[in-house]
């Protein structure tokens, strides 16, 4: 029987003159907070499942850092604590948690902070590359710092490098699940991921990314079970902030992907040649054989045909993704158009990998017991295994009709980074580079519904999961979001929810604006108008504006129109894919006079008090483009039931994404400013409504667009 937390010795500490509100500066009680504290400690207490949106300013992280910390040291339980980004997760840990800590009087709690594998080093992945060393000079300095930082480092986490490292070295070097030797590597007592794994096995508090959380849980989903430690010890008790994102951060680990530019790498860490020069582990391998040259031989000439037939596959469905970039296989798709122009690539590909991986097992399996232990060895199986399931996908793709369950697609992308391009045309001094290479398929499988999976995975088989996120209701409705992340439908299960507003001062600090002579996107003066009203109004707010749009497109064009008119008058204009987006942000942070013209990722997760932004145009409502083939293929899912596609799926999906980007703005309760919604549909569409009424209560403006000018500047000044 679990001991039950105390409601009133948890709320007190948040109190006027409570432990931790006397350590917060400038402390002030928020009723929307202790209610939604309250809340929490309910969830704990009678093992519920909790929905709560906490608007911004709520104080949600304490809200639920208090009960998540005392219910950890009363039950000696575990309690996971996953958040949307690694950034909000060492905030958690190295602030947050040692305030929360410091004020439990004498009880000592232990916390612990896990990323994924691939942020940590693995030993003997580093000494393997140092031992055969790369084709380039540039990539061996870059190893043999990396090796230095090695013999310091404490965690062996990426973070802790102050030196650039390329993705294509730390990728040669990284920790990867199925590439680990576990009890058989020679490095097991240093490993760093082993070391934090027996630190987590005994911490009270686990702070991790969604990333790694659903690596966890689609290991137990997929079979690895809930009662032993997988990638996370065994838990029942977690915490999801940021809980409106957990579809997206579940939708890769519950999926499947295979292209070119893998199956190469692939290749190339079994067998690549250059000029005299032979590499990889079947070298290492057939070096444990007898007959081992003319096994070598056999595998290499499969290994040539693998990636002709991969190229010819790359060529083939990229020219099929055309100019859309995307190619659904669906019920409506020509069976013959598919019969002549992909599946017989697909097929080819199969059966080489096939018969490739055949002649691999028949060595491994067949090794004495000694030589079958060797790293070598676990890392070709490891790497069978991977190839093996690109095979997989082949056949899938062939038999698309009989997966309606599943969303069939392949997109084409441009390889944007020199150093990837060079690392595919090194493994293979007869892989010629062309034009074409900078273009490469991606051919991916993803459940068409990801509820039932959610359910299963997430909520029925843990005793309490707190969901809490700034967006996770509609109109003070939670039916969408719970709908799509699975948390209904589960007998004998409390469902607790509560919606919990900002205690900020909206309505005297913000001034929402949206022109009622804005056209409607459709019509043709839409972007010129867009254009127009974006440089004007950040002239007026002298910059401190960041620009949202929803397609790249829209952006280019309004920047181009705007750029020079701004930087007359001081103002620098930057461009989301102009500079990497970390980048990009610390620039638009650190100068008070910039504008933002950016998409999709910075509708979310941007913190900019103060100043720096006091502005955020909404070019257009946030509905989601034709041509996301999961999106369509869930939009066709909803009409085959017989319900409005549009009602369940698309306009509530836009109106958590207006709420994400209307909360950009106002980040602390002394910020100010603008929010202007350049979209028609606004004033003109009856849902138009729904906008409004899901943001909290401000100034309005609802006037041409000149008009609105002058009140915007009025507002400011």
């Amino acid at each position: 029987m679990n001991s039950k937390l105390d409601h009133e010795l948890i709320i007190s500490a948040l109190c006027e003159g409570g432990s931790v509100a006397r350590k917060l500066p400038s402390y002030e009680p928020r009723q929307a907070q202790l209610d939604l504290l309250s809340l929490i400690i309910k969830g704990f207490n009678e093992d519920s499942l909790v929905m709560a949106e906490a608007g911004t300013g709520v104080g949600k992280s304490f809200a639920y850092l208090l009960p998540a910390m005392h219910f950890a040291l009363s039950n000696n339980e575990k309690v996971v604590i996953s958040t949307a980004t690694i950034t909000l997760q060492q905030q958690l840990y190295e602030k947050d948690i040692p305030l929360v800590s410091s004020c439990m009087g004498d009880k000592k709690i232990k916390s612990v902070i896990m990323k994924g594998r691939g942020n940590y080093i693995c030993l003997r992945r580093l000494d393997d590359s140092l031992r055969e060393p790369s084709l380039f000079d540039s990539d061996n300095k870059k190893l043999n710092q990396i090796a230095k930082w090695a013999h310091t480092t404490k965690t062996g986490a990426r973070s802790e490098i102050v030196f650039k490292i390329p993705e294509a070295a730390w990728a040669s070097v990284c920790s990867e699940s199925d590439l680990c030797l576990g009890n058989h590597c020679l490095f097991r007592e240093q490993c760093f991921i082993l070391t934090l794994r027996k630190e987590a096995n005994n911490a009270h508090i686990i702070v991790v990314n969604h990333h790694l959380l659903f690596a966890d849980l689609a290991a137990r989903y997929q079979g690895a079970g809930y009662e032993s430690a997988v990638i996370l010890p065994p838990f029942s008790r977690l915490v999801i902030d940021e809980a409106h994102t957990i579809e997206n951060a579940a939708t890769s680990f519950f999926s499947s992907e295979f292209g070119r530019t893998g199956i190469i790498r692939q290749l190339g860490r079994l067998y690549h040649k250059r000029r005299a020069n032979r590499h990889g582990l079947l070298l290492r391998l057939c070096a444990m054989l007898p007959s081992g040259d003319e096994q070598l031989d056999s595998m290499a000439d499969y290994i040539q045909k693998i990636r002709t037939c991969a190229e010819e596959l790359d060529e083939s469905a990229v020219r099929l993704c055309s100019q859309e970039g995307i190619l659904r296989l669906c019920p409506a798709s020509d069976e013959s158009f598919l019969n002549r122009e992909l599946f017989p690539y697909l097929k080819t590909l199969r059966k080489n990998i096939l018969s490739l991986t055949d002649l691999i097992r028949d060595i491994t399996e067949n090794l004495d017991e000694g030589k079958a232990t060797d790293p070598v060895v676990w890392e070709t199986k490891s790497i069978v295994r991977r190839l093996e399931s690109a095979a997989q996908m082949c056949d899938i793709f062939c038999k698309y009709k009989k997966h309606e369950n599943e969303i069939l697609w392949i997109e084409k992308k441009r390889l944007k980074d020199s150093t990837a391009v060079r690392a595919n045309d090194a493994v293979n001094e007869h892989y010629n580079m062309r034009n074409e290479l900078s273009s490469f398929a991606i051919f991916t499988k993803t459940p068409l519904d990801l509820a039932p999976i959610l359910r299963e995975s997430v909520f029925s088989c843990n005793k309490t999961v707190i969901c809490v996120s700034a967006t996770l209701a509609v109109n003070d409705d939670f039916s969408f979001w719970a709908g799509q992340s699975g948390i209904t439908g589960l007998n004998n299960r409390l469902l607790l929810s509560g919606c919990f507003p900002s205690p900020f001062p909206y309505k005297n600090a913000v001034l929402l604006a949206s022109p009622n002579d804005a056209p409607l996107p459709d019509e043709i003066e839409y972007q010129d108008f867009v254009n127009f009203a974006a440089c004007r109004l950040a002239a007026i707010a002298g910059g401190s504006a960041l620009i949202l749009f929803t397609s790249y497109q829209s952006l280019t064009s309004a920047y181009n129109s705007a750029k020079d008119e701004l930087s007359s008058l001081g103002i620098r204009c930057l461009k989301q894919g102009d500079d990497d987006r970390s980048r990009l942000l610390q620039s638009f942070l650190s100068d008070k006079s910039s504008c933002l013209f950016a998409t999709d990722s910075f509708w979310e997760g941007i913190d900019a008090p103060g100043d720096t932004l006091r502005l955020v145009i909404i070019c257009r409502l946030p509905f989601r483009t034709p041509g996301d083939p999961v999106f369509e293929a869930r939009r066709e899912a909803i009409q085959k039931n017989g319900k409005n596609p549009f009602l369940e799926l698309s306009l509530p999906q836009a109106v958590m994404k207006f709420k994400q980007g209307f909360g950009r703005l106002m980040r602390r309760s002394a910020d100010s400013g603008v929010v202007a919604v350049l979209d028609g549909r606004l004033h003109k569409k009856s849902y138009g409504q729904l906008f409004l009424h899901s943001v909290p209560e401000t100034k309005c403006s609802f006037k041409n667009i000149n008009n609105i000018l002058l009140d915007m500047e009025n507002f400011l000044y």
